[in-house]
């Protein structure tokens, strides 16, 4: 066992390298440990991972920006075991040594990732379980029939944008627009969305200078929703946190809203435009999903495996000194819970090639009681836009060469800067209303339309009746008897010759169309 931490943070003792040396290149920090930041681990950050795991096994010393240092999980059950342990492992940010004895200051880049704040995720035991109650019981108050509709609407609008260039960026068009549009409508502000609201999103867990400012522009509107929530109830998510039974105050209930729509937002950004880079450039993959041996929903679950919306998520910190993957881990140190690393562990994993399609052991919503809350909600925005995408698109290809694609993104999450495509162009498409098989509820909400459906009687059509023939039997209806669907007397009081317009078309045809309409999400 190691203890790499021989120094107190911020008073590095370790050898340093000098300027010249090409250790800056690589990464290497005070003490001689790896930087979880910079070129390297933008670049290349499976290598990365696999040079820690070489040198440390499954639990690896690292350095975060300023250096700071942390502790990277590397192991698939070392993960699910810290994540399952809150006793040993607190999410509780103020446990963290570095902020209580300031080497970490409160304009860090990091700040609106780690900064303690009044949510479920920061807290444990009883506060966790009330405020996490809260946002379960919300989720569960969504229509998911109605929030995947409503995608595909909202899809189909993205596509009409660029449908008539025959070329577009899949990234910046697509994936960065539709899951903000989705979830400023679930939420209850679909007047927020506009592009300061999408790049506020994804300059706030990027570690940059202005990632404090972009918290603040997405906090101001969050608390603005509370505050009219509170005196103008709706049927939305911030209305079902406001009233919950555990009685949130409003810096709470934003708080949750924030964490909801920044997490959700980054994690289906990213997964939308991991799997349609997987389209446009693995052959295979695009042959199985067009040939029908693999569904999008296979294709997305394959897509948490391999390029997982968050490489890692930070943090959890050491209640006490403790043990974990051979390490001495000390009270107060902090944890990263790593996603990609633990998806790519050779324990779980010896063969990176092997279908996992069906396999939802995955850690790309983390583990534990804090694992994400929302991630059907984001399956079905990956799902049903990629699907409708495809489907509007089904020529796309990919504009430049694959070696030219770029990221950029820090040790939490890898970013796909553009995704050009080429495809015919093609006229836009009706998205005013979605397909619906019933009206929707008035008392609802645009984007959730969940409601009962009404039935009425068939609407009957006259048909002539064929005069029946003069050897009839004796014991046959008279002639202009009500011809019965099934070929059958007519009841008594019914009318003749009507048939019931339900009966058409036939049954098989109409079964087909059902289950194509529940598979749509419509």
């Amino acid at each position: 066992m190691t203890t790499p931490f021989h120094y107190e943070p911020g008073a590095a003792t370790g050898p340093v390298p000098p300027p010249e040396c090409p250790a800056h290149g690589l990464g290497i920090g005070p003490g001689g440990l790896r930087r979880l930041y910079g070129p390297e681990a933008e670049q290349d950050p499976h290598g990365l991972y696999e040079k820690l795991r070489t040198e440390h096994g499954t639990v690896a010393p690292v350095l975060l920006h300023g250096d700071v240092p942390a502790w990277l999980v590397l192991g698939h059950s070392e993960n699910l075991h810290m994540t399952r342990t809150p006793s040993q492992f607190s999410r509780d940010s103020r446990r963290w040594r570095a902020l209580q004895d300031g080497s970490v200051a409160p304009d860090h880049p990091l700040a609106p990732i780690f900064t303690w704040q009044p949510v479920c995720v920061f807290a444990d035991g009883a506060t966790h379980e009330r405020q996490r109650g809260a946002v379960t019981d919300s989720m569960g108050r969504i229509d998911t029939r109605g929030v995947r509709r409503h995608v595909n609407r909202y899809s189909n609008r993205l596509v009409n944008d660029f449908c008539r260039e025959g070329r577009t960026d899949l990234v910046s068009d697509f994936a960065e627009r539709l899951p903000m549009m989705v979830m400023c409508a679930i939420l209850g502000m679909p007047e927020e969305y506009n592009d300061q609201m999408v790049q506020a999103a994804r300059d706030m867990t990027r570690g940059t200078a202005t990632a404090v400012q972009s918290n603040s522009y997405v906090l101001a509107a969050l608390s603005r929703l509370v505050e009219r929530r509170r005196r103008e109830p709706a049927d939305d998510f911030a209305t079902w946190l406001v009233e919950h039974p555990a009685a949130m105050n409003d810096q709470e209930v934003a708080e949750h809203l924030r964490l909801i729509l920044i997490a959700s937002y980054e994690a289906t950004t990213n997964l939308i435009a991991n799997v349609l880079r997987m389209v446009l450039t693995d052959p295979r993959f695009r042959a199985r999903l067009s040939g029908g041996h693999m569904t999008v929903p296979e294709a997305v679950e394959q897509t948490l495996w391999d390029e997982p919306p968050f490489t890692a998520v930070f943090g959890r910190w050491a209640v006490g000194d403790t043990e974990l993957g051979g390490q001495r881990i000390k009270a107060g140190d902090a944890m990263i819970v790593g996603i990609a690393p633990a998806n790519t562990d050779p324990v779980v994993r010896p063969d990176l090639d092997a279908n996992m399609e069906g396999n939802r052991a995955h850690l790309a919503f983390s583990g534990g009681p804090h694992e994400c809350p929302g991630q059907d909600i984001g399956r079905a925005i990956a799902d049903v836009g990629v699907d409708a995408l495809l489907l509007r698109l089904p020529d796309l290809e990919l504009a430049v060469e694959e070696r030219e694609l770029q990221w950029v993104g820090n040790f939490m999450s890898r970013h796909l800067l553009s995704l050009p495509a080429e495809f015919a162009s093609r006229p836009p498409q009706d998205d005013r209303e979605p397909p619906s098989m019933g009206k929707p509820n008035p008392t609802r909400q645009d984007w959730e339309v969940q409601s009962a459906v009404r039935h009425t009687a068939p609407i009957p059509i006259r048909v002539p009746v064929p005069p029946e023939p003069d050897s009839a039997s004796a014991d046959s209806g008279p002639t202009g008897a009500t011809a019965a669907v099934n070929g059958s007397a007519a009841a008594p009081g019914e009318a003749a010759g009507l048939i019931p317009q339900q009966r058409r078309p036939a049954a098989p045809a109409r079964l087909w169309s059902v289950v194509t309409r529940w598979w749509s999400g419509y």
